[in-house]
């Protein structure tokens, strides 16, 4: 089944990461246009949203005051972010970080973006200031309802992209990928305990990408022995003490319990609890190969 096409309204003001993005958003099913070139970035934001159902971000990029205005206008639009994952909330809570190191996975953070923004039901849940959207947005102009009606939640959050799978990848994009989430997950160790509030964003922004690509649990666990096989002989090679490495075990035990909740919420709700197991089918349980 495919994919429906998403509109990605680019805010990047680096030319570099908005040429680095497009690169990697290649197909029919991302169209991305670059607003970050005009003079009035958000103003053309703000003139056209009807026309965009993603924005992509630059950290730091705007004032805070910017996006406050966005969401007076109930102007809410699923967000990646590109840069520092520093714990540090732009736009709204349910955005998605990217280390602009790892644009491989920019694919992902989309869907990642769109599917998280849906279900935490950005617009009526209290995302915008307490005075709420302005009275001139249109009811159904609102983002949940639009994208609701027109891409659905399952086609977005139940219904992963085969074809983004790293199995179904060609080889050179294969091991892009994985490199990108191997940078990733380093990210997360290093700052596990030092910076909690960048530890999750981190965490996520792996376990967003390891379930839109379908990462395998082993190659998870991989991951993390072999950095952390690196890490422990660096530390040995300038002899300092490295037993302190055994307790990112928990930060493993953490991206696992993240990932395995991603697979729990991607089972479809409403299958009839009456059915003996051995009745369900693999399209009830993976809807993407329908």
């Amino acid at each position: 089944m495919s994919q429906p096409a998403l509109t990605i309204a680019s805010l990047l003001s680096d030319p570099r990461l908005e040429r680095g993005c497009r690169q990697w958003l290649k197909g029919g099913r991302y169209q991305l246009e670059d607003l970050g070139s005009l003079a009035d970035p958000v103003q053309e934001l703000e003139r056209r949203r009807d026309a965009f159902d993603v924005v992509l971000l630059q950290q730091g990029a705007y004032l805070p005051e910017v996006y406050e205005g966005l969401c007076r206008q109930g102007l809410l639009l699923p967000a990646v972010v590109v840069g520092e994952v520093s714990g540090r909330v732009e736009y709204h809570e349910a955005e998605v970080h990217l280390p602009q190191d790892q644009l491989e996975q920019i694919t992902y953070s989309i869907d990642a973006a769109v599917s998280r923004f849906l279900r935490r039901g950005q617009q009526s849940n209290g995302a915008a200031p307490a005075s709420g959207p302005s009275p001139a947005t249109p009811e159904g102009w609102r983002l949940p309802n639009r994208l609701q009606g027109r891409l659905g939640y399952l086609g977005v959050f139940y219904k992963r992209d085969p074809s983004l799978f790293l199995r179904n990848l060609p080889q050179g994009e294969r091991e892009e990928l994985l490199a990108s989430l191997e940078r990733s997950y380093r990210d997360l160790l290093i700052s596990y305990f030092k910076d909690p509030a960048a530890a999750n964003q981190a965490i996520e922004s792996f376990v967003h990408s390891a379930f839109f690509c379908d990462l395998p649990i082993n190659k998870v666990v991989e991951i993390h022995v072999d950095l952390i096989d690196g890490f422990w002989k660096q530390l040995k090679l300038e002899g300092h003490k490295n037993d302190f490495l055994q307790d990112y075990r928990l930060a493993l035990l953490d991206v696992l319990a993240h990932l395995c909740e991603m697979y729990r919420r991607s089972v479809p709700p409403d299958l009839p609890l009456s059915r003996r197991a051995d009745d369900v089918s693999m399209q009830d349980l993976n809807p993407e190969v329908i």
